[in-house]
């Protein structure tokens, strides 16, 4: 008698719902712009560390850091997110921040 066949494995199914597109189209590019933003804030740090900068220099950058993270709370809050739901899981990489 021969084996029964493996069971095909079910496809997951698209949702192509116009809003949840337009969601999930808003927490992939807010999850990059996080990624940026931490990148970039990183930077400032390394360079605030190595006194790289002027005073005036430190000054700009640490303000212009603080209203790029209070944008992203705004940008968050306005598509029903949190900065939580801002990441890509990368599989065996792990996820992206």
């Amino acid at each position: 008698m021969d084996p029964a066949p493996a069971p095909v494995p079910r496809r997951p199914t698209l949702d192509l719902d116009p809003e949840r597109v337009g969601d999930g189209l808003a927490q992939l590019v807010l999850t990059v712009v996080e990624l940026l933003r931490q990148l970039m804030e990183k930077q400032a740090v390394r360079r605030f560390e190595e006194g790289d900068l002027t005073a005036e220099q430190e000054d700009r950058l640490g303000t212009a850091l603080m209203l790029l993270d209070s944008r992203m709370d705004d940008l968050c809050a306005q598509h029903g997110l949190s900065r939580d739901d801002l990441n890509l899981d990368l599989g065996p990489l792990g996820s992206l921040l």
